[in-house]
């Protein structure tokens, strides 16, 4: 079971950069194979639904998401919704997300903005059957220090999240009942 920690934003000062990292490190101390893609360094088209999918990086993107088990996505909340870079990243790679087991690490700039995740967990598990981790990270501004996570709350709820995340890797969605 491989997991892909992808950090959308596109800020040079990104807080959940600094939760995809933090994440990484848990999911590596647990002894777990763990891919790191951070959006900053790679240039993704936007989606048009046509020319953009042929591109090289959306191709290797793709592929990244197909072969991980568990894809655990760092996302900004902007105006009371998930960053655009996550969606479209989620556009381009489409059917890759099929059946993966997915959650959410969310830094956003109030603590009003809890539930922004929930549209696009929604079409995650009506578009591609993803599992998504009933349990994800929410830190507010105030859990930020100098370019750090100041919180250690926020670390112990990664820590929540990695074992909860490693407990529902792998689960097969498409197993019949016993």
């Amino acid at each position: 079971m491989s997991y892909l920690v992808i950090s959308t934003s596109l800020n040079p000062d990104s807080k959940s950069y600094l939760l995809a990292r933090e994440t990484e490190a848990q999911l590596v101390a647990a002894g777990q194979v763990v891919e790191f893609l951070d959006l900053r360094k790679v240039k993704l088209p936007l989606c048009d639904g046509a020319a953009a999918y042929s591109r090289s990086s959306v191709k290797k993107v793709t592929d990244k998401v197909r072969e991980a088990s568990c894809i655990l996505l760092a996302v900004p909340i902007y105006n009371y919704d998930v960053g655009a870079a996550a969606k479209n990243l989620i556009e381009l790679t489409g059917e890759g997300w099929t059946e993966k087991t997915v959650g959410f690490l969310c830094a956003a700039g109030g603590r009003s903005s809890y539930m922004s995740v929930m549209g696009l967990a929604n079409s995650l598990m009506l578009d591609f059957r993803c599992l998504v981790i009933p349990r994800f990270v929410y830190a507010d501004r105030t859990a930020f220090q100098s370019g750090a996570i100041a919180d250690d709350t926020i670390r112990q709820r990664i820590g929540e999240f990695v074992a909860k995340a490693v407990s529902l890797n792998g689960v097969n969605l498409t197993a019949p009942p016993a």
